[in-house]
């Protein structure tokens, strides 16, 4: 008998059921968020309100951290896609779950005079099954933001005074996957600061480091709060750059 036969390769879902099972509300998996220090697996919705009262692990009592765990979730979207592979029907019961719930609190988009209102139908559940391109940026969460000069700031610059403006357009919507990093180019750009000037971004009086994505920032610090998040930026001093 080949081993690589059909017959050898079928697997019952029970078998595999406590790998892709949630602790927390004992369902499959939805938004698969793994803690990266033990990379035990949760429903993004169970984890995130499991940490607000605890900053243990659920599963192994691992300390996740001391006082942001959020700050140590990822998306898994390999674990997430994985099991609506697996699991008959999921994929399509989670959307329609969410079309509903949307449904239900509909955002009416603004019409012109003497035209019916329009509801805006809720982006679709995006992953790498349904959606080819779903690891591009362009199909991520997005999040809105808030870019607000922190004070007015002079720098001294090859012997030019460079004045700290303030965005002409404050308002930005992105991927929850951008990074400080990336923020700080944009800044660069849009008010003509040279490269070698740094900036500072800071959310609620803490400086964030560069390799902070939007969506630690929203976990650590925003979460529950209204939109847009609010971020301030500044130029860096020189004690803030030997540090």
């Amino acid at each position: 008998m080949n081993p690589f036969s059909e017959e050898s390769l079928k697997i019952r879902i029970r078998d595999i059921n406590p790998h892709i099972v949630c602790s927390l509300c004992a369902g499959y998996f939805i938004d698969a968020t793994t803690i990266t220090e033990c990379l035990h697996t949760f429903c993004k919705s169970c984890i995130v309100k499991y940490l607000q009262s605890s900053k243990h692990c659920p599963q192994c009592n691992l300390k996740v951290h001391e006082t942001h765990p959020l700050f140590h979730l990822r998306a898994d979207r390999t674990m997430q896609d994985i099991v609506y592979k697996l699991v008959p029907h999921l994929l399509d019961n989670e959307e329609k779950r969410r079309e509903e719930f949307n449904k239900a609190r509909g955002v009416v988009t603004p019409t012109k005079p003497g035209k019916k209102t329009e509801v805006q139908a809720p982006p679709k559940l995006s992953t790498v099954i349904n959606t080819p391109d779903g690891h591009k940026y362009c199909h991520d969460e997005q999040i809105c933001l808030c870019l607000e000069r922190l004070h007015p700031q002079e720098q001294d610059f090859c012997g030019q005074r460079i004045f700290l403006r303030q965005l002409e357009k404050k308002f930005v919507r992105c991927s929850i996957r951008v990074l400080i990093s990336h923020l700080k180019r944009m800044l660069h750009r849009k008010l003509a600061v040279p490269s070698e000037i740094e900036f500072e971004i800071l959310c609620n009086d803490e400086v964030q480091p560069e390799e902070t994505s939007l969506k630690q920032i929203y976990l650590m610090t925003w979460y529950g709060k209204e939109t847009p998040m609010v971020l301030f930026y500044r130029f860096a001093t020189e004690e803030d750059s030997i540090t």
